[in-house]
C-alpha cells in the first residue's frame, strides 16, 4: 500500500471515531435535554441527526432509543470495514 493509502486509511479512522465521539455525545444529550439553540448542541445534532434519523424507525422498542447503538454498530462493522477494503483495493 502506498503512503496515500495510509494516510486515507489514518485520515478515515480518525473521522469515524469522531462521527463514533458525536454519536454518544448525542445519547448522552438526549437524557438531559439541553437547549437545542446551543450553538454546540446544534452542531453536534447537525453532524448525527441525518445518520440517526434512519435507523430511528427501526431501532425504537417501547419507548427505548437505540439508533445510537444501531449507528455506532453500523459504522465499526460495516461502513469502517467497507471504506478500508475499498481504500486497500484501490491503493
Amino acid at each position: 500500500m502506498t503512503s496515500a493509502g495510509t494516510i486515507l486509511l489514518i485520515a478515515g479512522s480518525y473521522l469515524f471515531n469522531i462521527i463514533t465521539a458525536l454519536i454518544c455525545i448525542n445519547c448522552l444529550l438526549s437524557w438531559f435535554r439541553p437547549n437545542p439553540d446551543n450553538p454546540i448542541v446544534r452542531v453536534i445534532y447537525g453532524l448525527t441527526e441525518p445518520i440517526m434519523a434512519p435507523l430511528r424507525r427501526f431501532t425504537t422498542f417501547g419507548g427505548m432509543d437505540f439508533s445510537g447503538l444501531a449507528a455506532i454498530l453500523l459504522i465499526e462493522f460495516i461502513i469502517y470495514p467497507v471504506y478500508s477494503w475499498v481504500v486497500t483495493l484501490i491503493f
